[in-house]
């Protein structure tokens, strides 16, 4: 086997990331989250969900909406089309490792 054929080389290094791969999942699932529920969701405070997103954002793969909801500030997350690709070929490059095995 040459250099750069074992699946690995297919990871997507911004979703590899546990807390980004946590983010795309619960985005991928849904039209839109609500940063409370992701952030809920996946554990982890409100600055270190700020910083993973903005990393997501600037690639790409997400998108934010800031609003109002019932009267306060709201901010909802969304897997852009881009992203959803992303993250499918993430996966499929983790389960060609998992079947390399």
């Amino acid at each position: 086997m040459s250099r750069g054929e074992h699946p690995r080389h297919l990871l997507d290094r911004t979703i590899h990331s546990p807390v980004r791969l946590s983010i795309m999942a619960v985005l991928v699932a849904v039209d839109q989250a609500e940063f409370r529920r992701v952030r809920d969701t996946v554990e982890v405070s409100d600055s270190a969900l700020s910083k993973h997103v903005s990393t997501l954002e600037g690639a790409g793969y997400v998108e934010v909406r800031k609003g109002q909801a019932d009267g306060r500030p709201c901010t909802w997350l969304s897997a852009t089309p881009v992203g959803r690709r992303a993250y499918e070929s993430h996966l499929a490059a983790l389960g060609a490792i998992i079947e390399r095995s």
